[in-house]
């Protein structure tokens, strides 16, 4: 696929666009309870809202779109929405890092039900160990969100949602496709006036493919998760409690070490606790308390990583006047340990957030502010902000306005692992946006944003090589980064039709050297496409990505090749409450990479049976 060669657009242009369209007179009705195109989201501003309110653009993926989806990852689900790049090094199972519009891959905060997962170690979040059978949607929020979660929150949010049981009953689904993969998953659930309680298993395992060129072996993966949660309401006070855990092994290629046959045991939990209720008819309070485990060791050597993480999240919603007033604290107490490469450390780190947001539509007017302030014990205090302003054009037209700052304190390992430097500095951003939310029908709508993030202060690896030691080098603040982009979507939900198409185009840049960061496309295109006939479904999912730069296994920059893949699925409900998926993956069998010297599936055929009684 020939790279995608556009005019960069500006910011003002996408004005020009908002201003012919909420000209054009559509008068569509406002979004009913329940609306398809208006799902109730919760992470863009901490509380529920339409995404069609949100002043920032939104991402969400629902449990249907998962259940289409037999044999993929959390990862695959996300990378077929343009301007997330997903970067697997090898096959199943394998590390899975997230680029959101063109930002690093540890500028996002990933979230399981609220609940911050990136590892105090490399600060890429092992998504790829979380079930999606477990999941009942995935929201995405783009743009600077320190304010409100803290560190990281620079390129956005992501924040994975489990299921909650409304109903009894149980379900079970098997499957398995290529690469001998083999999956089931059972989970029961009960619901009434006292609460509910859920409780869910999951084993995955896979044989895997050969993870890099050179690579004589297949790699496999295995991953045996559970999870359980209760709700439940005593004299008014709301209490929760939830718990995810997973356990596997995953196989890799390391051409340095004999043999070069290499796996990695992981482990990775989340438990939390919460309580709230009315304080008074305006004033409700929430305490979340939360435990987050991660834990990586070496099958074939002592090496190690560790995180273990304590947080305390407490969050009040004010009601005032035309005005929601949301305020509180995130409080995190972390312990890294690792020992990689001959370096180890053992760093215990404390970090608090406290945030107050306001939130006010008076007439056409919708008005967002939000403070946030940071005290890292490490880097000391660090302030944000985001301001945001929606203007209603009619009853289908909402045209928007946002600016805000984030930032990302250096882990444990850019300081004190291979290459660290105590003396580095927290990165910082700033983000403006400009937006148009179109309702173009009952059934349809459409999504422009144009955007501007700078970021100083990146960390970079400077190579210092030496006689003794040529791989010798240090983390150093040295670069600066200026991302550009425009991205539109589409949307049309019917009864028998479901239809989504995505565009992004960015310009990562590096402003120290002026070259392109590395791993991310600066064109992208998605289409999915589900058609109901009778008790089956029908569909496909494409997505189209343009070349990328990139450096090699050994370090020589180069530049991986635009691709496109195209998927389809099948479902049928066979009565009886069972029913049948199936996806044909990378149905025109690519050869493609999506890091450099890393191999990718070829075609291949995934199907699975479920059994839902309710």
């Amino acid at each position: 696929m020939a790279s995608v060669r556009l005019p960069f657009p500006t910011l003002p242009s996408l004005l020009l666009v908002a201003a012919a369209l909420a000209a054009s007179g559509a008068r569509a009705a406002p979004p009913e309870p329940g609306d398809p195109l208006a799902p109730v989201i919760v992470t863009a501003s901490r509380e529920p809202e339409p995404a069609s309110s949100a002043l920032v653009p939104t991402i969400v993926i629902d449990r249907e779109a998962i259940e289409r989806s037999p044999g993929a990852d959390l990862g695959d689900l996300l990378r077929f929405n343009a301007g997330i790049d997903v970067v697997r090094s090898g096959g199943p199972g394998q590390v899975t890092s997230l680029f959101l519009r063109g930002t690093n891959s540890n500028h996002t905060v990933v979230l399981v039900d609220g609940v911050r997962i990136n590892p105090g170690t490399f600060g890429v979040p092992s998504i790829q160990n979380l079930p999606p059978e477990f999941v009942d949607h995935i929201e995405v929020v783009k743009g600077p969100r320190s304010t409100l979660y803290g560190s990281d929150a620079i390129g956005g949010v992501i924040n994975i949602i489990t299921r909650t049981p409304v109903d009894n009953g149980f379900d079970v689904v098997a499957g398995g496709g290529r690469y001998d993969t083999r999956e089931t998953a059972a989970s029961a659930h009960a619901a009434g006036e006292a609460g509910s309680l859920a409780a869910s298993a999951s084993w995955e395992e896979s044989a895997g493919y050969p993870t890099q060129l050179g690579d004589p072996a297949d790699r496999g993966f295995r991953d045996v998760s559970v999870s359980a949660a209760g709700r439940t309401q005593i004299q008014g006070l709301e209490l929760g409690a939830r718990v995810w855990g997973a356990r596997g092994n995953s196989q890799y290629y390391d051409p340095y070490s004999v043999p070069t046959g290499q796996d990695q045991n992981f482990r990775d939990s989340v438990l939390s606790v919460d309580a709230g209720g009315q304080l008074s008819e305006a004033l409700h309070t929430r305490l979340l308390v939360a435990q987050v485990v991660d834990d990586l060791r070496q099958a074939q050597s002592p090496d190690f990583e560790t995180t273990r993480r304590t947080s305390f999240d407490w969050q009040n919603s004010a009601h005032l006047a035309g005005q929601q007033l949301t305020f509180g604290g995130l409080l995190t107490r972390e312990n890294a340990r690792s020992s990689v490469f001959g370096t180890d450390f053992d760093v215990d780190t404390r970090c608090d957030t406290w945030y107050v947001e306001d939130r006010a539509t008076v007439g056409r007017h919708h008005l967002m502010g939000a403070l946030g302030w940071t005290h890292h014990e490490t880097f000391g205090d660090h302030a944000t902000w985001n301001a945001e302003y929606g203007y209603s054009a009619g009853a289908s037209t909402l045209l928007t306005a946002s600016f805000g700052t984030a930032f990302r304190a250096p882990d444990s390992t850019d300081r004190y692992g291979f290459a660290g430097n105590p003396a580095l500095k927290p990165e910082s951003a700033r983000n403006l946006e400009l937006g148009l939310r179109q309702r173009l029908s009952t059934h349809q709508q459409l999504t422009l944003a144009a955007f501007e993030n700078r970021i100083d202060d990146l960390i970079r690896y400077v190579a210092m090589p030496t006689v003794e030691n040529p791989y010798a080098g240090v983390n150093e603040n040295v670069a600066r980064a200026r991302i550009r982009g425009l991205e539109a979507a589409w949307e049309y939900v019917d009864a028998d039709w479901q239809a989504r198409a995505s565009a992004s185009r960015q310009d990562p840049v590096d402003r120290s050297d002026g070259s392109t960061l590395l791993r991310r496309a600066r064109a992208s295109a998605t289409l999915s496409l589900a058609r109901r006939l009778g008790t089956q479904q029908v569909g496909l999912d494409a997505l189209a990505s343009g070349r990328r730069s990139d450096i090699d296994l050994l370090g020589n920059p180069t530049t991986d090749g635009g691709y496109t893949l195209l998927n389809l699925f099948w479902q049928s409900n066979l009565g009886g409450g069972l029913s049948a998926q199936a996806r044909l993956e990378n149905a025109l069998d690519k050869r493609y990479e999506v890091a450099s010297g890393y191999l990718t599936m070829r075609r291949g055929l995934f199907a699975s049976l479920r059994y839902d009684f309710r």
